[in-house]
């Protein structure tokens, strides 16, 4: 993706931000932040860059409101890892986000959509 085309507004991320972390762990089933922000990279060729400082403070929302579930596990070396699932409410709350963004992306490209000359 061209290095100009990487930059956006953050206002237009902000209200997606908890719904692109529920369908991540979503697809991944359990999975952790680091894991959740490097497949968010990936996923979308580099441009959502989500920081620590921008996923951890959601992560913990998301899971204040029901929508997900934190778990601490130990890993290597007796260090723990707190990894996180979806819950029943995450998963209605992320159908509706995913209609809403289908139908603003339909709209969008109705408006944006270059026209044909005769």
């Amino acid at each position: 993706m061209d290095k100009a085309i990487r930059k956006y507004n953050a206002d237009l991320l902000r209200g997606s931000t908890d719904g692109l972390l529920l369908h991540v762990i979503n697809e991944l089933g359990e999975t952790y932040a680091y894991r959740i922000i490097k497949e968010l990279d990936a996923r979308s060729a580099g441009y959502f860059r989500f920081s620590a400082g921008t996923t951890y403070p959601a992560l913990h929302r998301l899971e204040d409101q029901g929508l997900i579930h934190g778990e601490w596990k130990k890993i290597d070396r007796g260090a723990a890892r707190r990894y996180y699932t979806i819950t029943g409410a995450g998963q209605e709350l992320l159908c509706r986000k995913r209609v809403m963004w289908r139908d603003f992306t339909r709209a969008m490209a109705l408006v944006i959509a270059v026209k044909t000359l005769p």
